[in-house]
């Protein structure tokens, strides 16, 4: 093959080139194959197979599909068998990736979260070849300076200032960028009745602390004061 890699966008066609030359054969038996976890037939005793059908021709051993998906990516093998020949059977390999648009992520902003809480937010697009790089955006702001890999975006000790509208962005090199509806964000402060609750609890918290080193001091001052009247006892005898 000329071309072993060939790279398409999507919907477009792709041309799988397989050349070959016979010492006297004039009707070689041409095959090709797609492998995967199983071995698929695309073009089988002159005739073409399964989704292949219709939507692909051949010229020579030359392979055209039409309208490719990712579905269609992979890797193809291209089969020569001339019988008449010395050598009766040549292969070539022909890998093949189809390029695909960033799609519309799905987005995941948390609302309400409490002030002085952790917060992720998350995005995704599983449908981008190569796959999508995102930047996150508040109030149709950048939240960062270029775009990153990362799924999730962290922020730390929320306050009410990072409240507002959140929107993800994917894109990558094939297609123009695409967004997820933008998203509120709402930061509370705690209701009093739960401030009260964790006052409470910490309250009890310090006072069990408390009484455990008074324990423990009251502990340890006995058994000094013990073995004073011991080793008093003792020197009298």
């Amino acid at each position: 093959s000329s071309k072993p890699k060939v790279e398409v966008h999507e919907h477009t066609d792709a041309v799988l080139s397989c050349e070959f030359k016979t010492e006297k054969d004039q009707n070689p038996r041409i095959e090709w194959k797609k492998k995967g976890k199983a071995v698929t037939f695309v073009y089988f005793n002159d005739k073409f197979t399964g989704s292949y059908a219709g939507r692909a021709k051949i010229n020579g051993a030359m392979l055209t599909i039409h309208s490719v998906s990712q579905k269609d990516s992979g890797e193809y093998r291209c089969e020569v068998t001339a019988s008449e020949d010395h050598v009766n059977l040549g292969e070539a390999t022909v890998t093949l990736n189809v390029l695909v648009p960033p799609h519309v992520p799905s987005c995941d902003v948390p609302s309400p979260v409490f002030v002085g809480s952790g917060l992720e937010l998350h995005c995704k697009d599983k449908l981008s070849v190569p796959p999508a790089t995102y930047r996150w955006y508040k109030d149709n702001r950048a939240l960062m300076l270029s775009p990153c890999v990362c799924v999730e975006q962290k922020l730390k000790s929320v306050s009410k200032m990072d409240a507002g509208m959140y929107r993800c962005e994917s894109s990558n090199s094939v297609g123009a960028p695409k967004s997820c509806v933008a998203q509120q964000l709402k930061v509370m402060d705690y209701p009093l009745n739960m401030m009260i609750l964790i006052a409470g609890a910490a309250g009890c918290l310090l006072l069990v602390i408390f009484c455990c080193v008074c324990v423990c001091v009251c502990r340890r001052r006995g058994y000094c004061i013990s073995d004073k009247v011991t080793e008093t006892t003792l020197s009298k005898y």
